[in-house]
């Protein structure tokens, strides 16, 4: 059977489900969003579920034609993965209703491309949301913003693809209860290659909160961003197997670590035979230590293709429960900025600067890269930094990212119609400084750098015009 890889968006029931969506939720409390971080982040200890069309190909990455008809599991039993999870003291899960070949794992009207269509004809993501809350765990959902059977890949985004999205997020969010968070993969991130311009963040963003305000953004952008400061996502994400790895003396911030138990992310013929990681180093090098720096840490467990977990995973996650017991709450996190989520519109902006030292200059301050700076020319005393804009621009947030935390003074001012007025003029000794303040329309912002400990250097101004 050949399955059109089109997409099919039903317009009307998109737009009209919105307001509806929000009725359904309103009778919860709404939290604010520290306290769903310090929830979130008292949850200690959760299960990854990498279980798609990929455990049928033996690769982490499908093949975006592969059929269907491939993805059979005989035996599934979610309820043997939540009592799995529960043996270990986990708290929650998390499924990849959709990766990024595309394939998604529940009832959606938005593709033929999902498990409807194959053997099983059962809806997984709700089988393993009613397993998991019957066993008293809580829910999170999975989901790739790359998807390269529905041709959603860099320089090939449409508007057509991006309401599919916005349909699948909304039908994960409407239809399976109550959602503790959404972990999305697969954009802006280096290999994937799909900035937040070519899908808006922001309306993504606020897609989510619209239907479940208690839900959490994660974003697994965290090779890209610094540790300070929450870049487009509610809570800072580190995974370890991209070389992403948390401070376990530094960190501040709500964060997420994850790892696989196996060896892959997605099952592999090799797993039932295979040793797994040993449960002692997990919980003494991650779960405990992540936790005492307000980190909660995420395992995966990869079904096989029955749609079982291996004796040797059930047996290491019985071993950790026994090694480890969930001592709930952790210690009230520190207070944090307000997530960014709105457009740079300071990125590859025309810039100039004071003299630059070297080599190092002004472009790299607003190249949308943390990695290279500019850097002021030690002679210089009272360097300066500006952005000009193609166009007058409205906006209510600067941000200035430091290489390191030097500059500890500074002042801020924006160009009025051939005036420059000051936003801001004080002491700021973050490394990342965000500055938010009530709209303003210039055509120009400059950074006055009135005092560093060393020689200045900036990593990357943003200018913002975010929704409030």
């Amino acid at each position: 059977m050949k399955f059109n890889s089109g997409i099919k968006i039903i317009w009307m029931a998109l737009l009209c489900s919105f307001p509806f969506i929000s009725n359904a939720q309103s009778n919860k409390p709404v939290k604010d969003l520290a306290q769903l971080q310090q929830d979130f982040v008292d949850l200690r200890f959760g299960m990854f579920i990498h279980f798609n069309i990929p455990t049928y190909m033996d690769q982490d990455w499908a093949d975006p034609e592969a059929s269907p008809s491939i993805f059979n599991p005989t035996k599934l039993n979610c309820d043997q993965w939540a009592k799995a999870a529960k043996s270990a003291h986990m708290t929650y899960g998390c499924i990849t209703t959709k990766h990024h070949s595309g394939f998604c794992i529940w009832d959606t009207k938005t593709t033929d491309y999902n498990v409807m269509n194959s053997p099983l004809k059962r809806d997984v993501v709700k089988e393993y949301a009613n397993a998991f809350r019957a066993n008293g765990l809580k829910v999170f959902l999975y989901y790739s913003i790359l998807d390269t059977h529905h041709k959603l890949r860099p320089n090939a985004i449409t508007r057509k693809h991006i309401d599919m999205i916005k349909a699948q997020i909304t039908e994960l969010l409407s239809n399976y209860g109550e959602i503790g968070a959404l972990i999305i993969d697969g954009w802006d991130a280096p290999w994937s290659r799909i900035s937040y311009d070519d899908v808006p963040f922001e309306e993504i963003y606020r897609l989510v909160k619209s239907i479940q305000p208690n839900c959490l953004v994660m974003d697994l952008n965290g090779a890209k961003y610094p540790a300070e400061a929450l870049y487009y996502t509610d809570i800072k994400t580190y995974e370890q197997g991209a070389g992403q790895h948390i401070s376990k003396e530094n960190n501040r911030m709500p964060a997420l670590s994850c790892y696989p138990l196996q060896s892959n992310w997605f099952w592999k013929l090799k797993n039932p035979t295979e040793a797994v990681k040993d449960p002692v180093k997990l919980v003494n090098e991650d779960i405990i230590p992540f936790n005492n720096v307000d980190c909660n840490f995420i395992l995966n467990v990869a079904p096989n293709r029955d749609g079982l977990i291996d004796d040797n995973a059930l047996t290491a996650l019985k071993k950790i429960g026994e090694l480890w017991k969930n001592e709930g709450p952790v210690a009230k996190l520190s207070k944090t900025d307000a997530p960014i989520i709105s457009p740079n519109i300071a990125k590859h902006q025309f810039s100039n600067s004071s003299w630059s030292d070297d080599s190092n200059i002004m472009d790299f301050a607003n190249d949308d890269d943390f990695t290279s700076s500019w850097i002021s020319n030690p002679t210089v005393k009272k360097p300066w930094y500006e952005i000009t804009f193609d166009k007058d621009k409205d906006f209510n947030m600067i941000t200035v990212a430091e290489e390191k935390a030097n500059i500890t003074n500074l002042h801020l001012e924006y160009c009025d119609n051939g005036t420059w007025k000051p936003l801001f003029s004080g002491e700021n000794k973050n490394r990342i400084k965000i500055f938010r303040f009530d709209r303003v329309w210039g055509s120009k912002v400059r950074v006055w750098i009135d005092a560093s400990d060393h020689q200045a250097s900036i990593a990357e101004v943003g200018v913002y015009n975010e929704r409030r």
